[in-house]
């Protein structure tokens, strides 16, 4: 039986695999093994694609004679479940927390533009009443 897609009970191998094969868009086993820092043996970065499929994160079409893997989700969609389960975990679902940390992290690598486009975003909150 497959499991309920849940990022958060992924081992650090199988985050970094993913990650992998989200900023790829699709990979190889040998694809995922090129971009990791230190990889493992082939044959355990094919068995966390297939763990990874199992638990639906990814699927697989056949080239040949391997498989080539893709996120079965967005990345948009992923990010969201990602930063939703993030909030909720270290900032009590506070968005305002959760930004005052970010700002904390990056304030001095934000740039006009980027302020401006979060002063949009917190006006547009506003119109619509959120």
């Amino acid at each position: 039986m497959a499991r309920k897609k849940d990022a958060t009970q992924l081992g650090r191998r199988e985050r970094e695999i993913l990650d992998i094969v989200f900023r790829l868009g699709e990979a190889s086993v040998g694809d995922v093994m090129e971009q990791m820092a230190d990889p493992p043996a082939y044959d355990s970065v094919r068995t966390m694609l297939r763990l990874l499929e199992r638990k639906r994160f990814v699927n697989h079409r056949k080239d040949g004679t391997k498989y080539v893997y893709r996120p079965t989700q967005s990345k948009s969609a992923a990010s969201k479940s990602a930063l939703s389960h993030l909030m909720a975990t270290f900032f009590a679902d506070s968005v305002a927390d959760t930004m005052a940390t970010a700002f904390d992290l990056k304030s001095d690598d934000l740039s006009e533009q980027e302020l401006a486009k979060l002063q949009a975003l917190i006006d547009q909150a506003r119109k619509e009443g959120r």
